[in-house]
């Protein structure tokens, strides 16, 4: 298998930490520079990640994730996960586009109904997951668990959001740095 990302992006270290002591090969691209060209060879939706494995290539990482899953024999998510994965999933979306935005010399900030949905997305889900994570909901280490450390590990990482009143989000990420494979995909190093 082959998988085809970035070290900095949240939806690759989630299939990274997914993916385990696996054995794979990890191609990290930089997806805005001379790796364009690969993305566009391996993706044509040009999303990171995307999975190689023979003459299958999967382009998205819950995608990739059910493929993985169905490779193993896993148990299917349940409908409360996939819920939490769609939560996880509106603040990486909408993070991602104040990053871009940022990066491109827009004032995120403006009173702008575009950019108005977006913060309010972030901090609707992230207060909903924070009031998962106090009902024990990510106490097991599977992929929502995962996607939940990646996705608050890079917002804190890209100082894109402020956790006041959600502070369990970051205990979480703190009670779970120790996990196998989590300082290896730190988007830091």
């Amino acid at each position: 298998m082959k998988l085809i990302g970035s070290t900095t992006s949240p939806y690759v270290r989630r299939t990274r930490l997914l993916l385990g002591d696996t054995d794979y090969e990890f191609v990290n691209l930089d997806i805005y520079g001379e790796g364009r060209d690969e993305l566009r060879r391996n993706n044509p939706a040009l999303k990171i990640p995307v999975l190689i494995d023979g003459d299958q290539e999967v382009f998205d990482s819950r995608v990739i994730s059910r493929y993985i899953a169905g490779k193993r024999g896993d148990t299917p998510l349940s409908w409360e996960q996939e819920n939490q994965l769609t939560l996880i999933d509106a603040i990486n979306d909408s993070a991602v586009t104040l990053v871009l935005s940022m990066k491109s010399g827009i004032d995120v900030e403006q009173d702008l109904m575009f950019y108005n949905l977006q913060r309010e997305r972030i901090m609707m889900s992230m207060r909903t997951l924070a009031a998962m994570i106090d009902a024990g909901e990510f106490e097991a280490w599977q992929y929502p668990a995962m996607c939940l450390y990646s996705l608050v590990d890079w917002l804190e990482f890209r100082d894109v959001v402020d956790f006041t009143g959600v502070e369990s989000l970051l205990s979480f990420r703190d009670r779970n740095r120790e996990r196998p494979m989590v300082a290896d995909t730190d988007p830091r190093s």
